[in-house]
């Protein structure tokens, strides 16, 4: 089977990239050049996504059985996708965000049919409008998209709510006993998901035509609070989290961009409903426990010190509400 990543070394895509070639699966990655990709055994074809006649030309006459986007965020990247890979790709995969589903939710319980709405969260609202015009594609003229949908995913970050992306300035703040911040008072209910786990799941759907026109989540069954979430990390840390809770709707007051992920996402229990995804890949099955799962990213962060950068601008933000809740 041949497949091609736009992208394929983030987060999640790097796990999803090594298990299909672990799986024999002949991997394209499409990037710019500008990093090294450790992706052994992969294809690398230099090309600019957002320059779709350079794309077409390193491509050339390659078809694929799938072809994933993972760097897809508003309409006009799926019209260029659209036009790129119609009729080249056999089955396209768009990453969407499980953060599209309806918010504040009707029902904590969340399956593929849970409607589309997110009022709070522009980052969201544009998944939503990408899924709309691939569905209309499908519709009118069968373009054989799917759309898969993660939740807080992770492997080398933190998955939280507040306190950096991609940086290791919450475990630095936790190591120094500087106060963190909880939205809310941390009892609403969250899963996090290993990239490792998720990757079993996705690869599953690689070229698999009954897949067409179809939604999945694919996520950890493991249910947590934020309080048992923060606090698995300062445990794992071997120190104790000097907490703060805060409500969401000061924070967005102080902090709309930071607010606006919580409402829209992070404030509201959810609980996710993975039959769909267990039925069309029967092996599916997460089984990488957070507490397991958040001790494999501090090894990494460990392996290599120049990985533990603080993000001072996360600092201050944190800083500014706390103080701000204070007075």
């Amino acid at each position: 089977m041949k497949v091609l990543f736009i992208g394929g070394t983030g987060i999640i895509s790097t796990e999803v990239s090594k298990l299909a070639v672990e799986r024999g699966i002949d991997l394209y990655l499409l990037n710019r050049g500008q990093h090294k990709v450790e992706i052994a055994g992969a294809n690398v074809i230099i090309g600019d996504i957002h320059q779709p006649a350079q794309v077409q030309a390193a491509l050339r006459s390659l078809t694929f059985d799938a072809v994933v986007d993972w760097v897809a965020y508003t309409p006009d990247h799926i019209e260029r996708d659209i036009e790129l890979f119609r009729g080249i790709a056999r089955q396209y995969i768009f990453i969407s965000s499980a953060s599209a589903y309806q918010k504040p939710p009707a029902h904590p319980l969340i399956t593929e049919s849970t409607p589309l709405h997110n009022p709070y969260w522009t980052y969201s609202q544009n998944k939503i409008a990408c899924e709309e015009r691939l569905q209309h594609a499908y519709r009118e003229e069968n373009f054989p998209m799917v759309i898969v949908r993660p939740s807080l995913t992770y492997s080398s970050v933190f998955p939280v709510a507040i306190g950096g992306w991609g940086c290791y300035t919450l475990a630095d703040r936790l190591l120094k006993g500087r106060p963190i911040i909880i939205h809310g008072d941390g009892s609403s209910l969250w899963t996090v998901t290993h990239a490792a786990d998720f990757a079993k799941g996705f690869v599953g759907l690689l070229g698999n035509p009954q897949t067409i026109g179809h939604a999945f989540h694919i996520t950890s069954d493991e249910v947590l609070t934020w309080n048992q979430i923060y606090a698995t990390i300062a445990d794992a840390l071997g120190v104790e989290a000097n907490v703060v809770h805060i409500p969401s709707d000061f924070i967005y007051k102080i902090n709309p961009p930071l607010g606006a992920g919580l409402l829209g996402d992070k404030t509201w229990s959810v609980i996710f409903d993975n039959t769909k995804i267990k039925t069309f890949v029967p092996t599916f099955q997460a089984t990488i426990p957070f507490r397991e799962g958040i001790r494999r990213t501090l090894a990494w962060f460990d392996a290599d010190p120049a990985r533990k950068w603080v993000d001072e601008r996360v600092n201050q933000e944190m800083d500014e509400i706390i103080a701000a809740y204070g007075r």
